[in-house]
């Protein structure tokens, strides 16, 4: 994949490259770096620029780009320690999963709440509130102590559930806009051996089986579906893919996941491709057998890098689609996706299944209650009709999501509109107006941000 031209931003979408004015990447050789981010600040306020702040730069709406911007590479910044006795990780916010899962590993803990793949940076999970496949979780807010907060005027506070509360529940959640999280205290847990179970069932069937094979069984620790995605069977099956504590027994090395190039190969292969959807469907099904009984270790299942199954297309790119809906509204909800998708004629190439519980922490959340998430990952052609289709589908799968009291997740493309932007998220206004609050001169700014909040 070819990278932006110098003086240039893009981000996972490869679809935002952007102008910006300056790359600034935070100097940790230097005495002082906090110092000299707040010195950084203070320029771009006199110069009058926005600052954009970014990690690896997964998500795909330009939350990580202004235009004509100052943007802070937040990578450099990546030290960590952690207190054995509280469990507890301090961690600053360049460092990447794939750096914080070894350094856990070797002292026998775990993330307790993270994506399924190591790529993304803690600050950007923090930033968009991400939740992952762990059974009976809430997002990863739930998991967050406390974090160090660079404000506009760079002065550095504290925010916890009782220290600067109102700021931990913004900036949780809250894409760059209220400062620069500087560092965060995480608690962690233990690393433990898993035992995999799978379920191949008819969709109707799916949340029945999930309530007798898994739901009230002692152990279950992650869990996550993948639908059917066969045009002639679309979504009309599931397998349903639960991982069970199994102490009896060592733990497995964490290790390099194995068999990539396969995956990578079968996987690809499905791309615009109907055949290679059946020969991926099949393989997983039969697979299932071989699978059963399996172990990992906790470390071993959220290790893996998301480029082994990244579109390296000059012509299209992957996009990914997210919505929450409640338990009682999922069904709905997948007839709605087994009509629009085929409507846009949509090259649909996963469909995974999650449960998140409520949110108690952060203003704009997408799980106000316990949610079902469908992750969905789209292959679009790098055109201008491509983008029309996309903004489409996303369109009306936003008006299904809403029309089953559910919500669509905000780090991706800004497809959506205003009113449904305002819809999904009702306490829209109280967050943008406490962003000004908090920075009246308005220097965080993103994409996002200027489609959704001036004005506001």
């Amino acid at each position: 994949m070819n990278e932006p031209p110098p003086g240039y931003l893009d981000d996972a979408s490869r679809l935002n490259q952007t102008k910006v004015v300056e790359v600034w990447s935070v100097p940790v050789d230097e005495e002082d770096p906090e110092a000299q981010l707040a010195q950084l600040l203070a320029r771009a306020k006199a110069q009058r620029r926005h600052v954009s702040i970014a990690g690896a730069r997964h998500s795909m709406g330009g939350h990580t780009i202004y235009p004509g911007g100052i943007a802070i590479n937040m990578l450099p910044l990546n030290q960590m320690e952690l207190d054995e006795d509280r469990d507890l990780l301090t961690v600053q916010a360049g460092a990447l999963w794939a750096d914080v899962i070894p350094y856990l590993d070797e002292r026998g803990r775990s993330v307790q709440i993270m994506q399924s793949n190591n790529s993304f940076s803690v600050g950007g999970s923090i930033s968009v509130n991400c939740h992952g496949w762990q059974y009976g979780r809430p997002p990863i807010c739930s998991t967050v102590e406390s974090f160090r907060l660079m404000q506009a005027d760079g002065t550095i506070v504290r925010c916890s559930r009782e220290e600067n509360a109102e700021l931990f529940s913004l900036a949780l959640g809250g894409y760059g806009l209220f400062g620069i999280i500087l560092d965060v205290e995480l608690r962690v847990t233990a690393n433990e051996r898993y035992r995999l179970e799978q379920h191949l069932v008819p969709i109707d069937e799916a949340l029945t089986t999930f309530d007798t094979q898994i739901k009230n069984r002692p152990g279950v620790e992650m869990v996550y579906a993948r639908m059917n995605i066969v045009p002639d069977t679309f979504l009309d099956e599931v397998i349903i893919n639960a991982f069970f504590r199994d102490p009896d027994g060592e733990i497995p090395a964490l290790g390099e996941p194995g068999m990539a190039d396969l995956k990578r190969a079968v996987f690809r292969g499905s791309a615009d491709s109907d055949y290679g959807k059946e020969l991926r469907w099949s393989a997983e099904t039969k697979l299932q057998p071989l699978l059963a009984g399996k172990t990992f270790s906790r470390n071993q299942l959220l290790n893996e890098d998301v480029s082994v199954l990244q579109n390296r297309s000059a012509d299209s790119t992957d996009i990914l689609h997210e919505y929450f809906v409640p338990r009682q509204r999922a069904a709905g909800f997948v007839d709605a996706m087994r009509r629009i998708i085929p409507q846009h004629d949509a090259d649909l190439l996963n469909v995974t299944i999650r449960a998140v519980n409520e949110d108690e922490d952060t203003l704009l959340r997408y799980a106000d209650q316990p949610m079902v998430a469908f992750v969905m990952l789209f292959v679009q052609d790098k055109t201008a009709s491509g983008e029309a289709n996309m903004q489409a589908l996303a369109r009306d799968l936003i008006d299904a999501a809403a029309q089953h009291q559910g919500r669509y997740y905000l780090p991706y493309r800004l497809h959506a509109t205003r009113e449904q932007f305002e819809t999904a998220y009702p306490r829209a206004k109280e967050f943008f107006d406490k962003k000004r609050h908090y920075d009246p001169d308005e220097l965080f700014q993103n994409q996002f941000y200027l489609k959704y909040g001036q004005g506001s």
